[in-house]
């Protein structure tokens, strides 16, 4: 059997807290780390114990999951770790601010248990993960912050295909979606998804999305 999914849970409501830890640790392919209630522990805890996956609060004290997403994730990081952002707050800008910092996914904490764990999962994968209910929302209402590239689509290294693949990563389908827009299976999906990351030096499906945006892909 595969080394179970390490997960450090951090978030100031003791409550949630308990019920996230008592979810996750009771799934036989997760482990909890480790659980704290503010951001600079988390941090600290977070390069100690090594998890495959933080879950973070946003609005905590000491420091918040923004920064410390930041720190764990961000630019720059030597060995980053997977973050995913749970939240009460269903706010654009949270949302928008927790990707641009580095975190591979975010959900909100009404989601049921069974999509928190899904989140989880894929997050510790290395693909990336936004809540259906914000994902096509957040891209369309913030494309206009990300500042258009010199570069010309002649510029960018992809085959027409992977161009289109990139299209509807960016429109918020998921490989599934894509298979069935392109009449192709969803082994062929991955295989786009893989070289695109590889070609562009993405590191997931976010950054991809903003890079389609910052090219001028879709509007």
């Amino acid at each position: 059997m595969s080394a179970p999914i390490r997960v450090l849970v951090c978030d100031d409501q003791m409550l949630v807290r308990t019920g996230l830890v008592t979810i996750i640790g009771a799934q036989p392919d997760m482990e909890v780390a480790g659980e704290c209630g503010d951001g600079r522990t988390g941090v600290d805890l977070a390069r100690e114990v090594r998890p495959d996956v933080v879950v973070m609060d946003i609005r905590m004290p000491v420091l918040d999951g923004l920064e410390a997403t930041r720190l764990l994730a961000g630019v720059g990081v030597p060995h980053p770790v997977k973050v995913l952002v749970v939240t009460t707050f269903n706010l654009d800008e949270y949302v928008y601010e927790a990707l641009r910092v580095g975190a591979s996914g975010f959900l909100l904490k009404d989601a049921p248990p069974d999509r928190l764990l899904h989140g989880i999962r894929t997050v510790a994968t290395g693909a990336a993960l936004l809540d259906p209910d914000v994902t096509r929302r957040l891209v369309g209402r913030y494309a206009a912050r990300i500042r258009p590239a010199e570069k010309t689509h002649r510029d960018i290294p992809l085959t027409p295909r992977e161009l289109e693949v990139l299209r509807l990563i960016a429109d918020g389908l998921s490989n599934s979606e894509i298979a069935a827009t392109l009449v192709i299976s969803h082994e062929t999906v991955k295989t786009f998804v893989s070289r695109i990351l590889t070609k562009l030096q993405l590191r997931d499906r976010v950054q991809a999305v903003v890079y389609a945006y910052r090219h001028g892909l879709v509007t």
